[in-house]
């Protein structure tokens, strides 16, 4: 993305608390998304990521107190009204979710799924039609898949229909969440090159959500990474893997199954992410990171440019003791 760039995605200081919790959800979450640029956004279960696509398209919990923003083309999608809302998500930004089977309708064919948004906005059912027959040609389907039911296709069929749904509307934006976690290898593969083509293709910018390190590492131009509601590390994708400066993301990268270490114990990051009923006064990862001293208990460490001989400057992370790291991400003799 160039400096000039709007970004089709500019989220700022999001804060998202629900009742019952003694932190906020999402504490403070920096993101963006450029116009054909591909970011990931990863993290273990439970930190944040799902509701922090979501936010693009205004679907969080009815009982959610939010302050931020979240800009969608310019438009801040928190203070939308609901008809605005709904015109967003079926024009400027679309949704990729993890199952496409739980997405479909499995007693409507795929052509009344594929057509049933752009007609809703006023497109003519012919016009909508031709659409969909192009975008399914583009996903590498024939028109035959319009008469189908969901049960009449396989998942990866389901999957390319799903993206063909999203680009409907013509987004500026797509958002994927973990939209290959229920694929085989194989599949996986095909989907993730259908993307990468089609986003080069329409110029869409895509928010991919994973738990995949390898896989974010094999699409997105950069990566955020998130613990506990909070982007603790994010840079460059070939600089931040190569060269982790925050303790989690290294930690998540050393437990990583690697085929040139085979027979090796897996490494794993000890303890679980902090209770939400629990509040934190400092870095939320403090108590499974092996540098953790008093200061990471006591405050919210700062992002602060990677070190190192050719610092990048949009290599950042939220680390106390970023120096401490070798080029490598382990943890250096302290």
């Amino acid at each position: 993305m160039s400096s000039t760039s709007v970004p089709v995605l500019d989220v700022h200081d999001l804060h998202l608390t629900l009742p019952g919790t003694a932190r906020p959800v999402l504490d403070g979450v920096d993101l963006t998304v450029g116009p054909g640029e591909t970011v990931a956004l990863v993290g273990e279960s439970g930190s944040g990521k799902s509701l922090t696509s979501r936010s693009a398209l205004g679907l969080l919990p009815p009982d959610a107190l939010t302050s931020g923003t979240v800009r969608v083309a310019g438009e801040d999608v928190l203070t939308m009204s609901a008809d605005r809302l709904g015109a967003l998500r079926t024009g400027s930004v679309a949704m990729i979710f993890q199952d496409p089977r739980a997405a479909l309708n499995p007693l409507r064919r795929i052509g009344d799924f594929l057509t049933e948004g752009v007609r809703s906005a006023g497109a003519k059912k012919e016009a909508a039609t031709a659409r969909a027959v192009e975008l399914l040609d583009a996903v590498g389907l024939d028109e035959s898949a319009l008469t189908k039911y969901p049960s009449q296709v396989s998942g990866g069929m389901l999957q390319r229909v799903m993206i063909a749904a999203a680009l409907m509307g013509g987004p500026a934006l797509l958002l994927a969440d973990e939209p290959t976690t229920a694929l085989d290898v194989t599949t996986q593969a095909e989907v993730i090159a259908l993307l990468t083509r089609l986003r080069r293709h329409f110029g869409t910018g895509l928010l991919f959500v994973t738990h995949d390190l390898d896989l974010a590492a094999a699409i997105s131009d950069r990566v955020y990474v998130m613990y506990a509601g909070r982007i603790a590390e994010t840079g460059p994708a070939d600089a931040l893997f190569a060269r982790p400066r925050h303790p989690y993301t290294a930690a998540l990268l050393s437990s990583t199954p690697r085929l040139t270490a085979p027979g090796g114990r897996l490494a794993a990051i000890p303890g679980q992410p902090p209770d939400l009923r629990t509040p934190l006064t400092g870095c939320a990862f403090a108590d499974r990171c092996a540098l953790a001293t008093g200061i990471c208990r006591e405050r919210v460490p700062e992002f602060v440019r990677a070190p190192g001989p050719l610092p990048e400057p949009a290599h950042l992370a939220a680390c106390h003791h970023t120096d401490l790291l070798t080029a490598e991400g382990a943890a250096a003799d302290v």
